[in-house]
């Protein structure tokens, strides 16, 4: 009897030993895989919160009812703010306007000025039921990363939206995207 129990608690120590070497390989081969996996910069809700609110509180004092929409770099909806007396068209066009700059990762004013001038490129509003081809939507760009877009609709113009939109990047210290005045 004496045997057998020095027998089995030998086989115990070499089975523990060898799922100790099998679990260390294991979690080596995770450890590894896991480093090659991508990284991203997130846009937090504090963030794109802040950003919405200066957007709107911008068109507010300029005398827009707008809605403001944030979204994260793959184009879901992070924040809405619509301002009192903005149009029920606004919730909409904002977030196509953020959803088009953060897919792609331009300026939606730049796109309208293209696509009027290079007719056709009409296409490019049909690349999904997203995107809207208007001035108002700027691309969210904070540590070198695009990370999400703003888009601003109610103002009088694009130009307006995309004002009031910068003022949202501003306020979060993202960098700039908005052309140069001409």
């Amino acid at each position: 009897m004496m045997l057998s129990n020095r027998f089995s608690g030998a086989s115990s120590r070499a089975f523990v030993i060898a799922l100790g070497v099998m679990l260390f390989f294991g979690v080596a081969q995770a450890v590894s895989a896991a480093e090659e996996l991508p990284r991203e910069a997130v846009l937090p809700l504090a963030l794109a919160s802040k950003a919405a609110v200066a957007a709107q509180e911008k068109c507010k004092q300029d005398g827009y009812h707008v809605t403001v929409a944030v979204v994260d770099r793959a184009g879901v909806l992070k924040a809405l703010v619509r301002g009192d007396g903005a149009g029920p068209h606004t919730t909409d066009s904002s977030f196509k306007k953020a959803y088009t700059a953060a897919s792609l990762r331009r300026p939606t004013g730049e796109f309208a000025e293209m696509v009027a001038k290079t007719p056709p490129l009409q296409g490019l509003r049909d690349i999904n039921d997203k995107i809207l081809i208007l001035g108002g939507g700027l691309p969210i760009e904070m540590g070198g990363e695009i990370v999400g877009g703003i888009g601003v609709g109610g103002a009088p113009g694009g130009h307006l939206d995309e004002a009031c939109a910068q003022a949202g990047l501003s306020s979060i210290g993202a960098a700039s995207k908005a052309p140069a005045a001409k």
